[in-house]
């Protein structure tokens, strides 16, 4: 079975699992998209946004030293949009309605991500399905840079001593 059919399915069970929430998206760290379960056609655009929010949230983690991105979490007034990390080469976006739970929002978010993420790394040779519990793969690099990373500006150093 393909994977972008595996991805729909895990979104499907996603939203049924969470009755208040009204889109899912996954995608790839570079925007495009893998499957999509949103009410109108906002998916490209909302893939790339996506993207976009994951380079800026890996780098900015990094920056802070906080460890590796796991999620974003945006509030507005109509509802929330939470983006999770999924493996090294996806994110999952969830749009919830206001009224929703967050902690369960991001317990099933965290898991699906987790899913996702396991699902476009690919599956186990031995051919079973990925486990539930299993870790995403470590970050690929790319000749020196994390993959879905915005490049890195070192401003040169004073040579001025007080």
């Amino acid at each position: 079975m393909a994977v972008e059919t595996e991805v729909l399915r895990e979104l499907h069970s996603l939203r049924s699992r969470l009755p208040l929430l009204t889109g899912a998206l996954a995608a790839g760290a570079d925007g495009l998209v893998l499957a999509q379960d949103l009410p109108d056609g906002q998916s490209e655009g909302l893939a790339a946004l996506t993207a976009a929010a994951l380079g800026v949230g890996r780098r900015m983690v990094d920056l802070a030293a906080r460890g590796e991105f796991r999620e974003l979490l945006v509030h507005g007034a109509g509802g929330y949009l939470a983006t999770y990390a999924a493996g090294p080469r996806a994110v999952l976006t969830l749009l919830a309605d206001e009224r929703t739970d967050i902690g369960r929002l991001h317990l099933e978010g965290r898991y699906s991500g987790r899913r996702i993420g396991e699902l476009v790394a690919g599956r186990p040779a031995d051919g079973l399905p990925v486990s539930r519990r299993g870790e995403p793969p470590a970050r690929p690099q790319s000749r020196g840079r994390i993959l879905g990373a915005l490049p890195l500006r070192i401003p040169p150093q004073s040579r001025h001593r007080p």
